[in-house]
């Protein structure tokens, strides 16, 4: 596996929801995943359970990264992400029709203080990035429009989910870095559609918050939706 350097969150490393959707593809392609409590898995199908990905330090960009035994290592061995398999969990973050998500997007934080203005996802520095722009809704909630791209698919599908639930916990001044995320793929979305990506806070603890976003498409159905751990920097 490699990160291209297109895809970066902060300068130097991959974007966090692009990099975990790529570590959790290349195990939904038949690497061993564990499962905590359990037996040896064997190959993951992608009837099974959930993944989760947990990155342990930030992914490199360029840089050919194995995957073994649910441990996604770098050339020297050093351990940047663990992968397994995790329960099924109900999306939390509810759809929000177009039109509110289009309004929304122009009160979007990111675009006057952003702590990574060149992120594949959602800098606004990146012409040629996803652009998700999640504003706030009366309710706390963020949603943005989403156009998608060419050539989208799983991997875009969990970067798409990554930064719009960090958007609904990160302040001025106060950056948050994904540190674990959970995402289940029901069906990549379709290039040219303008779907609709929403988030919400559901805790803070000291550091940490967890937050949820779920995807959808123009008719309203679900397309995916995760739950992540991001960490005060």
């Amino acid at each position: 596996m490699i990160i291209g350097s297109r895809y970066n969150g902060p300068p130097g490393s991959g974007n966090g929801g692009w990099s975990a959707g790529t570590f959790a593809v290349a195990a939904r392609n038949g690497s061993p995943l564990p499962v905590p409590g359990g037996p040896p898995a064997g190959p993951h199908r992608p009837d099974a359970e959930p993944v989760e990905v947990t990155l342990r330090r930030p992914p490199p960009l360029q840089t050919p990264l194995t995957l073994e035994a649910g441990e996604v290592r770098d050339p020297d061995g050093c351990l940047i992400a663990q992968v397994t398999t995790v329960p099924a969990f109900d999306p939390v973050a509810k759809p929000v029709d177009l039109a509110a998500a289009r309004m929304a997007a122009p009160s979007y934080p990111g675009l006057v203080d952003h702590p990574f203005p060149g992120c594949y996802v959602c800098g606004p520095e990146r012409a040629d990035g996803l652009r998700i722009f999640p504003g706030p809704l009366s309710d706390g909630r963020m949603a943005a429009p989403f156009r998608v791209p060419e050539g989208a698919d799983v991997v875009t599908v969990w970067a798409a989910l990554d930064c719009p639930g960090g958007w609904s916990v990160i302040a001025p001044g106060r950056p948050y870095l994904l540190g674990r995320m959970s995402a289940v793929v029901l069906a990549p979305p379709q290039p040219g559609d303008e779907c609709v990506v929403t988030g919400v806070c559901a805790s803070v603890r000291g550091r940490k918050a967890d937050v949820h976003s779920s995807l959808y498409a123009p008719d309203g159905s679900l397309l995916g939706y995760a739950r992540a751990t991001w960490i005060a920097g």
